[in-house]
């Protein structure tokens, strides 16, 4: 639409260029919203705290907070929005330390706070397992701010308490809540009971997800991976028989990398891509390298029973290998790597590309849907907690 624009010399304004650089940042197409600051530059687009604010939330989500910083920095007026912004940046960009300075900032130049920047500031302490913190942030929501918790911030304590592996004080603390808990605050339950392999309060979670969201398919994912996990394989059979019975479908792995302003998508397995065959080849090749190295495949979360040269097989393809393997190819080493996935990384995939940051000597930035992971040196920005 903005190209036919284009063509029809019609002069976009600060708005339409705000639509683009959302458009952008929901995509996690840098390079594209990289353009749309610069037209904005070229045709005298002022940056006032409205398209400011747009831009440090593009920058935030592509994975560029230290561009999104710039942007801040460079503003002559701030408002509530511009605060809240840079704090939800630097909160799901793993830089939970900065938020809350940041968020410290804010209160000294009479800044007011509002529910969604104790969002971002409770969304700070989960990805970082600033535990304590976390809780005298929620605390303070009523104590000194005079702002009822709403779903969304329990949505944030639960993950916080389930992530630390305090499933019993979550389920307590849903308890206590004085709205009825949303499928958001169950499924936080339920993923953090999967990961520290509590079958019992997982089911109770999955029951109560289900009767809220009956044909969400990663509700179903989420409990099977849990009687796997417990070895109950006749469960796990029960369960996948109820998804077919039902019509209800896995949502598939698939990760989106753009170069050259195009934007790429890969699903696990997939051999649609026209570059597909250099592709495979060329992540045959880094496994290698991996292996070489000393990478074993982490089979612990693929919950089939099939030999362990089979799971191996299932995780070598899943989607954001591929998108890695396809931006090796086609990318100059002083490129980072930008891959946005809907899905939750496996914890194979997160040990495989920290080890190729190491041995290519590449940046790559992943956004999957909880968080942003910084993969660089070998190392990621997570350190490990996620």
């Amino acid at each position: 639409m903005f190209r036919e624009m284009q063509l029809s010399k019609v002069r976009a304004d600060e708005f339409t260029m705000v639509s683009i650089v959302t458009a952008c940042a929901q995509l996690g197409a840098l390079e594209t919203g990289e353009w749309a600051r610069l037209y904005m530059n070229r045709h005298g687009i002022k940056m006032d705290t409205f398209v400011g604010n747009a831009l440090i939330d593009m920058y935030s989500k592509c994975g560029s907070i230290g561009r999104a910083m710039d942007v801040f920095n460079e503003m002559h007026s701030r408002d509530k929005f511009t605060w809240t912004a840079v704090i939800l940046g630097l909160a799901v960009n793993g830089h939970g330390e900065e938020a809350i300075d940041m968020f410290d900032r804010m209160l000294r130049v009479f800044e007011v706070p509002d529910e969604v920047t104790f969002i971002g500031i409770l969304t700070a302490c989960t990805h970082s397992g600033l535990i304590d913190k976390g809780r005298d942030f929620f605390l303070s929501m009523t104590g000194t701010y005079r702002i009822a918790p709403n779903v969304m911030h329990y949505g944030c304590i639960i993950d916080l308490l389930g992530r630390a592996g305090k499933p019993r004080e979550a389920l307590e603390t849903i308890g206590k809540m004085p709205m009825k808990p949303n499928s958001a605050i169950w499924g936080a339950l339920l993923a953090a009971c999967r990961v520290h392999g509590n079958s019992e309060m997982g089911e109770l979670a999955a029951e109560r997800l289900l009767e809220l969201d009956p044909e969400n398919s990663m509700s179903y994912v989420l409990l099977s991976n849990l009687y796997a996990k417990s070895n109950r394989w006749g469960d796990v059979r029960w369960l996948r028989q109820l998804m077919m019975e039902k019509g209800i479908k896995k949502e598939p792995g698939c990760s989106l990398v753009e170069m050259n302003g195009t934007i790429h998508e890969f699903v696990a397995g997939d051999r649609s891509h026209p570059m597909s065959e250099e592709i495979y080849s060329k992540l045959d090749k880094v496994l290698t390298d991996l292996k070489n190295d000393g990478y074993v495949p982490d089979v612990t979360e693929v919950f089939v029973q099939v030999t362990e040269e089979e799971k191996q097989k299932v995780l070598y393809w899943h989607s954001e290998k591929l998108a890695v393997a396809f931006a090796l190819l086609v990318s100059k080493s002083s490129v980072t790597i930008r891959i946005v996935k809907n899905l939750r990384m496996c914890l194979d995939c997160h040990n495989a590309i920290k080890l190729i940051t190491k041995l290519y000597m590449r940046e790559i930035v992943v956004r999957d849907r909880t968080r942003f992971q910084h993969f660089r040196h070998g190392l990621c920005s997570c350190k490990d907690y996620w």
